[in-house]
């Protein structure tokens, strides 16, 4: 039932308010990204644009949003997230790179740069959109991933023994079964997306596909995921104490970082805007990456 139908917009009563306000708290409209276009609500709510226009003067009079005439309206840095959309106890949202990858993947041109340690992760979201295409729920045209990884010649200072206890020599030689096991999950799991993606090509899902890999003389602190023009997902490691079974089912105590659940925040570029944090976000860090790509890969 739309606000119009329902009986008045008024304050704290309208559906489509209410709405707005639960997607901005869970996530969907993310701190930073823009709001559909009023004629988009529109059409959504079956309202008209006049509703809208309320709707969204009211958001922005409860510090949810902001807006500029010609830029549209966007979620700001600290949404008013209350007890009317969440208890107070409720766990801090947090950016995720499944619906990242959904949203790339939305896209006509999927244009994707990485850099990350293993790729695990983004192996079993790349799959998943990949049966996504084959199930013509999405239908992109064209995807590009560029890949930056950790070369193999870069002594990692994780994964390692913790606290060892026998000689020199023993230790470092499973420190280095350690590293030989993380460099063999970065290579399964990279042909295995790799293998994903270019199998769509292959069976005319997609009309091109093109995955290139680099290794750069970098221990990877942080991961970073651009959507090229459009967003970024960016979170630093963070070195935990933890048992890692070797293939030998030798289990050691180690030192590693988190990856899968490691605290991420989203970035979008304001094209509206090109001073703004998540704008300048962007630009900076896609320059970072394109100086990695094109002159600091390691030469194997």
């Amino acid at each position: 039932m739309s606000a119009e139908h329902g009986g008045g917009a008024g304050r704290g009563s309208s559906p489509i308010l209410e709405a707005l306000r639960a997607r901005i708290a869970d996530g969907t409209y993310a701190p930073g990204s823009h709001l559909p276009t009023q004629r988009s609500l529109a059409e959504e709510f079956e309202v008209s644009r006049d509703t809208v226009q309320k709707v969204l003067g009211e958001l922005k009079s409860e510090g949810w949003i902001d807006s500029r005439q010609g830029s549209g309206s966007w979620v700001v840095d600290e949404p008013p997230i209350h007890s009317l959309i969440q208890p107070p106890t409720a766990p801090r949202l947090r950016a995720a790179l499944g619906p990242f990858i959904a949203r790339a993947f939305a896209q006509p041109v999927v244009r994707l740069d990485v850099f990350t340690l293993t790729s695990e992760s983004l192996d079993a979201h790349i799959r998943l959109q990949a049966e996504r295409i084959r199930l013509k729920e999405i239908h992109p045209e064209r995807i590009e991933l560029r890949m930056l990884l950790p070369a193999d010649s870069v002594d990692l200072p994780y994964p390692r023994v913790n606290k060892p206890t026998g000689s020199q020599e023993a230790t470092a030689d499973i420190d280095q079964r350690l590293q030989d096991r993380l460099r063999d999950i970065t290579r399964r799991h990279t042909i295995s997306l790799r293998t994903a993606l270019r199998d769509l090509a292959t069976e005319g899902l997609v009309s091109s596909v093109d995955v290139a890999v680099r290794r750069i003389p970098l221990a990877p602190p942080f991961k970073l995921y651009l959507m090229r023009d459009l967003e970024a997902l960016f979170g630093p490691y963070k070195v935990v104490e933890r048992s890692i079974l070797l293939d030998d089912e030798t289990e050691i105590e180690a030192l590693d970082v988190l990856g899968l659940g490691s605290t991420m925040t989203r970035h979008v570029n304001d094209q509206g805007d090109p001073n703004s944090t998540g704008s300048v976000f962007m630009e900076s860090w896609q320059a970072w990456y394109d100086s990695w790509w094109s002159i600091l890969e390691t030469k194997s």
